[in-house]
């Protein structure tokens, strides 16, 4: 769709990804019709349109990672493909009529809140435009990071991020080096390790991988979910249940961790018998201190034998080589960097409230937010998984799904009510982070003996959810008016 951007819109979203396209279908069915969507991209999908590596696919099994108003009984997997995903997402928008709404190849440059005229204004790649209420749908892993190690930009070889994947670029026959063992490279090293001549792997520490269990899904079953949709409910429940289950090692008591990390070590002395390999292999923190991650692919990668994991780090990079931190030297052809994402990134670097600080300014001092959906200080703003808005224990969609009824419903009271500004009140956001502080002190993520994006700097919650997700959707289930500043100038 052209970029046609009106002067001025009630309602300006960022993003059409999954939380973009679902707000968009919430808008509409609460009466909202002058708003729009704006993505720098020239397609909608978020994530699912950006990673396209090999191997890409949602570690949430399909029936849950989907929109609980579009279920979909024809996914051909347990666990969905990317392409499958943006395919499902591109059905829910055109079926729902959203399209129009959104406006592609726009990028967000700047976002400054006006106090004088009530309103934000917007810098765009496509020009400018005023709105009176800004939201933010971006993900938190938009945006690419790559480590400033010594000599990264003197590489004579190529180099890149799973996030932007060379496909025209064959490594077959290449010697290959994958800096980082996140999620995303627990995906793509299976697909990538028969092709190349050498893969090395450093790995920073190893992750806590459990037995994935995916299985094509046979016509049969998609037919009789076509036929009993409350069936698809009932796996639906069922998957979220024993996703939610992940809670009690998380913030209940990580004693509830040994469950879970048994079937994980059974499954590395299943799959890995050499003993040395199998200790760089094994995690020493606790289950759930960062992501874990759901393979059946990758431990037998890594046991062929043109592969080596190097667990010493990453010193410097040299034109054709990786030096480790043990100043071994391997020479490389081809760096793939699976280092994960820049959080907070994007979007939240350019949003600037009342103050004239930034979000990402605001979450480097301490991450702030009201449920993850509004801050103070930042007038006639929400976000969809912002600080303490996503789970760790559940898939995002859920959460998202979550905070789409908080924002609609308070839209809905802006505009039944006549109030023209809204901002959470800052003795509520306080408590609500003094809440989060309390109920963060002995998780998993921040006592589990590990370091990892779910942590700030220095130590604190870097942004999850300490508490059950049905709890959370309790308290977005409307919007507490009462916890704003609500005005009608």
């Amino acid at each position: 769709m052209a970029a046609d951007i009106p002067a001025h819109v009630p309602i300006a979203v960022i993003g059409a990804g999954i939380a973009g396209i679902g707000l968009a279908v919430k808008l509409r069915e609460a009466g909202f019709e002058d708003f729009v969507v704006l993505e720098r991209a020239e397609d909608l999908g978020g994530t699912w349109r950006a990673n396209t590596y090999p191997g890409c696919a949602c570690d949430v099994p399909s029936h849950l990672y989907s929109y609980s108003f579009a279920p979909n009984p024809n996914w051909s997997r347990t666990y969905g493909t990317q392409s499958e995903i943006l395919d499902y997402l591109r059905h829910v928008a055109a079926e729902h009529d959203v399209v129009r709404h959104m406006r592609f190849g726009v990028e967000l440059d700047r976002a400054d809140w006006i106090e004088t005229q009530n309103r934000w204004r917007l810098r765009t790649g496509r020009g400018e435009l005023t709105a009176d209420i800004l939201i933010s749908a971006v993900g938190p892993f938009s945006e690419a990071r790559i480590p400033a190690l010594p000599g990264r930009d003197g590489f004579a070889g190529t180099q890149f991020h799973s996030l932007h994947w060379a496909h025209e670029h064959d490594l077959t026959g290449e010697r290959v080096a994958v800096i980082g063992t996140g999620a995303s490279a627990v995906q793509f090293i299976p697909e990538i390790q028969p092709l190349v001549r050498k893969l090395t792997v450093f790995q920073r520490s190893a992750p806590w991988i459990v037995s994935r269990l995916d299985r094509p899904t046979t016509g049969v079953e998609r037919a009789v979910l076509r036929r009993m949709p409350l069936l698809g409910k009932a796996i639906r429940g069922a998957y979220y249940a024993g996703i939610e289950g992940f809670g009690l090692v998380g913030f209940v008591d990580k004693r509830f961790r040994h469950p879970y990390e048994t079937l994980s070590k059974l499954q590395l002395l299943r799959q890995v018998r050499d003993p040395e390999l199998r200790r760089k292999l094994t995690p020493d923190y606790v289950i759930g201190c960062k992501r874990a991650i759901f393979s059946d692919a990758y431990f037998p990668a890594l046991t062929q034998p043109n592969v080596e994991v190097v667990t010493a780090g990453v010193r410097e990079i040299r034109p054709h080589s990786v030096i480790a931190a043990d100043g071994t030297e391997h020479s490389v052809d081809t760096i793939i960097w699976g280092t994960g994402f820049g959080v907070p990134a994007g979007v939240f670097d350019r949003v600037h409230g009342a103050d004239g600080l930034s979000i990402a300014d605001h979450y480097r001092r301490r991450p702030s937010s009201y449920l993850g959906a509004a801050m103070t200080g930042f007038p006639n703003f929400f976000c969809t998984l912002g600080p303490f808005g996503a789970a760790g224990n559940q898939s995002a969609i859920y959460m998202i799904e979550a905070q789409l009824q908080y924002i609609v419903d308070a839209l809905r009271t802006l505009r039944d009510k006549g109030f023209a500004r809204v901002e959470v009140r800052d003795e509520v956001q306080r408590a609500f982070l003094d809440e989060v502080a309390e109920r963060s002190r002995d998780t998993a993520w921040l006592t589990g003996g590990c370091r990892s994006y779910y942590q700030t700097p220095d130590g604190l919650n870097a942004g999850l959810y300490p508490n059950w997700s049905f709890e959370y959707r309790r308290r977005t289930r409307r919007f507490d008016a009462e916890s704003y500043e609500l005005s009608v100038r």
